[in-house]
């Protein structure tokens, strides 16, 4: 087990704090009726409960859903029947139709993502901000933290996200980044997992490759067929055999990880390059038979893609996505626009621009929206001017269309 004691790098204390199904329990604390019921996050204005006569409230189904959306998050009810984050909402509902479908709320997950980060700052302020539910924090100078290995710091942080916001995260407390990012997985829900480099071959070297940050499906399929499909594989292979197969820096990267090697530190804040949101689907999607579904997953990346900027004190003035097929080929296309904007209309208009100019007979594995060209928008003189009017004709109405019926692609569309 962790040795306070040991010497560098054991004394550096990491810790890796993961919020637990972080859409869904906050829904959960609106809908506190749901406790214990199979939930999916993934909806959309006409699956918002109603309210009867009696107080009480309707929930839709997953059995009654149509359309080719996706899901956003489930409860682990949800979970344990099988469905997850990116699965198409129809094939949610043959897995469970008895599941109740909420839509989705990205105000409501931001506001209680600054609470339980707030909670954290007042106990442990080196903060690394990784996204909407996730941190990492350096203990090592906390008073104290070193002398349990943090298991009293790790409780007070659970304690304090949770009178914070009434919500339960999982943390991994070790040397490392790497291997808290590892330990926050392994007692979820609720956990507080403390783990030094003589519990790795207990505790690490049994996970799926696929399983650390880092290794993406393409690698753990080259992996799996050089026969190394666990961690524990990876790291009883020779450097040299990975450094064969890999390149020497990923080679390098593998056998380091495996053996739970990371000297990465703690990154309170940089000025970043660009923003970006992405996400990996489930199966293979085609933008022709799938196009409903495409067309929710690149609006909601846009929607989220401006909330990230809006929070971050960011404006963007080059919008560019990113694609990677289903040979793990990708690409990417840029546009520059006339003015900084963040925007959620004007980015989606300018990422379906970039769509244009990409050949989309492959089915897509991975769909992404970045926002590059960065400019603080305290330093912006000139005011943000309005977007720019739509150019396609189907939009031109007196009302704007809804951001969520904007098509995806405008070069399918005649």
């Amino acid at each position: 087990m962790y040795s306070p004691g040991a010497a560098s790098p054991s004394r550096r204390l990491i810790a890796h704090l993961d919020m637990d199904a972080f859409y869904a329990s906050v829904e959960l604390l609106r809908y506190p009726e749901l406790r214990g019921l199979p939930v999916v996050i993934g909806g959309g204005r006409r699956h918002q409960p109603e309210t009867l006569a009696d107080g009480t409230r309707r929930f839709s189904k997953l059995r009654d859903y149509t359309g080719r959306g996706v899901i956003t998050t489930s409860t682990y009810e949800a979970r344990a029947l099988g469905v997850f984050s990116a699965m198409g909402t129809m094939k949610a509902a043959q897995l469970a139709p008895d599941a109740i479908l909420l839509p989705v709320d990205f105000d409501e997950y931001r506001r209680y993502s600054r609470m339980f980060k707030a909670a954290v700052r007042e106990i442990a302020p080196k903060i690394e901000d990784r996204g909407i539910d996730e941190i990492y924090i350096d203990l090592t100078e906390v008073p104290g933290a070193l002398d349990d290995a943090g298991r009293a710091i790790g409780q007070r942080l659970k304690d304090a996200v949770f009178a914070a916001t009434g919500l339960t995260c999982s943390i991994g407390i070790t040397p490392n980044k790497l291997l808290s990012k590892l330990g926050s997985e392994l007692d979820k829900p609720d956990g507080l997992t403390l783990l030094g480099i003589d519990d790795i071959p207990a505790r690490i070297w049994p996970l799926a490759a696929r399983k650390v940050n880092g290794i993406g499906p393409k690698a753990s399929e080259r992996l799996a067929g050089l026969g190394l499909h666990t961690v524990g594989d990876i790291a009883g292979a020779d450097p040299a055999f990975l450094v064969q197969h890999f390149g020497a820096n990923y080679g390098r990267w593998l056998h380091d990880i495996a053996h739970g090697r990371d000297e990465r530190e703690v990154v309170t804040h940089s000025e970043p390059v660009s923003i970006s949101r992405e996400t990996t689907f489930e199966r293979d999607l085609h933008a022709v038979r799938d196009r409903a579904a495409l067309s929710a997953i690149f609006t909601d990346l846009c929607v989220e893609l401006a909330g990230d900027l809006a929070r971050k004190g960011y404006a963007s003035k080059t919008i560019g996505i990113k694609l990677r097929f289903d040979d793990f080929k990708s690409v990417t296309r840029d546009l520059t626009l006339p003015a900084h904007t963040m925007d959620a209309r004007t980015i989606r208009r300018a990422a379906g621009e970039c769509l244009k100019r990409i050949d989309l007979t492959r089915r897509l594995r991975l769909l992404g929206v970045r926002a590059g060209a960065l400019a603080k928008i305290s330093e912006l003189v000139a005011p943000l001017p309005p977007p720019p009017p739509p150019t396609d004709t189907r939009v031109r109405a007196e009302e704007p269309a809804p951001l969520y019926e904007l098509p995806l692609f405008a070069q399918m569309d005649s």
